[in-house]
């Protein structure tokens, strides 16, 4: 788990500052939980001073207070006794004492909050900026073996997750574990037998926990492949509309996608009750803790603490709640976040089959033929071309016929470097296009597909695609030499938006 939590806490390295600066004011925040009920029992020991001793009592709780500390709450105490008038000065620092603490207590929580989620959000945006420009640098065969809805899926939903751990799952670890162990520490310190007699049931409630955090994992896996499955379902649905309602397949592409949901809602309710029910099992063994502490102040009449120390026992007791089913919760969140994350980061590991050259060769493609040399290929184990030998001279129009399968967009593809032959050379004026960049290889090919594909974007800027920065004038042109000027005129002129 570490290895894994070091691994996303490196994608935040170029923001390391500010997310340092998130768990140092997170740390500070916990610290002040403790800090808050010591006030609140100091204040309360003022204003309701026992009837054997107070001053007495005051000075033992402040001993370890710098001096100016105890005579202002000795003046303050005497505030109390002796009228308004007498000390006001202490009487309103007292007044304000405790407002002061839980404002410094939530200033540092919200800063902690804000600090981490600026950085999460931050590096999860790189992190899909990269894994979007992995996946744009990747072959034709990569896509045609994997699905749009799939991708979109670890994309958003997945990268989502990470997200989560650099913000809210770092702000839990950092801060709950401080306020646990300072809030432990404060109640031994005041009071350690009572402390330790409600910490007896704690370890009972720590059997449940790993029961129900050992199926997280498992339920995270299949509920993400059921979330991709979702995105599949979708892409092919919105894509192959036209399909779907000629062969009246409304009805069928639902219930697939019923069916597909129903299994998400499963998997994700048992993740809820995995994560939701050890909650309540604290807090029911926290209040067996406190009737066990009341037992004993009952066996043992000499043991009972004053008012005051009894009310910062109950009260940092059930502070503990909160922190605990935080870090609880944790866990889940730990679990679901590493399922996610193995699919990024095995999407970010895949290579590119269609390696690029280590010093590319120019190529000069105008007025030059195209030799297809004894070219084999095939899609895993299907073959579909075997010793293809065809040259094209320059100037000459081929047509390629055939059967739907017989390869006759593959000789295409193969062009293009979509895919590379398994035997055989493609020429271009006498150099092997493997020899030659993609970038320059496609810059001097154009293509009309099979599929009529459109941006959602002006009409303007789908013709601008073919010459990126091309002036008005020349993409006006390229229309009508294109036979496209009226019907473009038709639907509205250049600047008409048209749908993917």
């Amino acid at each position: 788990m570490f290895k894994f939590l070091f691994k996303v806490w490196g994608l935040a390295r170029p923001y390391r500052g500010r997310m340092l600066l998130g768990v140092l004011t997170g740390f500070i925040a916990g610290l002040l939980e403790p800090l808050m009920i010591a006030t609140v029992v100091f204040v309360y020991g003022l204003i309701f001073p026992s009837a054997d001793a107070a001053s007495q009592a005051l000075g033992s709780r402040l001993q370890w207070a710098p001096e100016f500390l105890r005579d202002w709450a000795a003046s303050a105490q005497q505030a109390l006794t002796s009228g308004v008038k007498a000390h006001p000065g202490a009487l309103a620092g007292l007044v304000a004492l405790i407002p002061m603490v839980i404002l410094l207590r939530g200033l540092f929580s919200y800063l902690n909050v804000y600090l981490l989620q600026w950085t999460a959000i931050r590096t999860i945006t790189d992190l899909r900026v990269r894994l979007f420009e992995h996946l744009m640098s990747l072959s034709a065969g990569f896509f045609g073996g994997t699905s749009t809805g799939e991708l979109m899926a670890r994309l958003i939903n997945d990268t989502a997750a990470l997200l989560n751990i650099i913000s809210n799952s770092t702000a839990v670890m950092v801060k709950d574990p401080v306020t646990l162990v300072s809030l432990l520490a404060y109640l031994l310190w005041q009071q350690p037998k009572v402390t330790l007699i409600s910490m007896v049931v704690m370890p009972v409630c720590m059997v449940p926990i790993f029961i129900y955090n050992r199926k997280v994992r498992r339920s995270t896996r299949a509920m993400q492949t059921h979330s991709a499955e979702l995105g599949r379902v979708m892409s092919e649905s919105f894509t192959g509309y036209r399909v779907i309602k000629a062969y009246n397949l409304e009805s069928t592409v639902v219930e697939r996608f019923l069916a597909t949901a129903r299994k998400f809602c499963g998997q994700y309710m048992r993740i809820i009750r995995s994560a939701e029910i050890p909650g309540p099992l604290l807090e029911f063994v926290g209040a067996i803790g406190v009737s066990l502490v009341l037992i004993y102040l009952m066996v043992e009449p000499g043991a009972r603490p004053t008012g005051s120390d009894f009310l910062a026992v109950v009260l940092s007791i059930f502070a503990m709640y909160r922190p605990l089913k935080n870090i609880v919760r944790l866990y889940n969140n730990l679990e679901q976040a590493r399922a996610a994350s193995e699919r990024v980061f095995l999407l970010l590991a895949t290579q590119n089959n269609i390696t690029e050259p280590a010093n590319p060769k120019p190529l000069r493609a105008a007025g030059a033929a195209i030799h297809f040399d004894k070219v084999d290929f095939a899609y895993g184990e299907k073959a579909v071309l075997h010793d293809i030998r065809l040259k094209v001279e320059a100037g000459q129009m081929v047509a390629l016929v055939g059967a739907s399968g017989s390869g006759k967009t593959t000789l295409t593809n193969l062009l293009l470097r979509f895919y590379d032959p398994q035997q055989g050379a493609i020429r271009i004026g006498g150099t092997d296009i493997r020899e030659v960049s993609t970038r320059d290889l496609r810059g001097q090919i154009a293509v009309v597909t099979q599929e009529t594909i459109l941006f959602d974007e002006t009409i303007l800027r789908n013709i601008e695609l073919g010459r990126p920065g091309a002036s008005k004038e020349d993409i006006m042109q390229a229309a009508k030499h294109a036979y496209a000027w009226d019907f473009i005129m038709e639907a509205g002129g250049f600047e008409s938006a048209v749908g993917e």
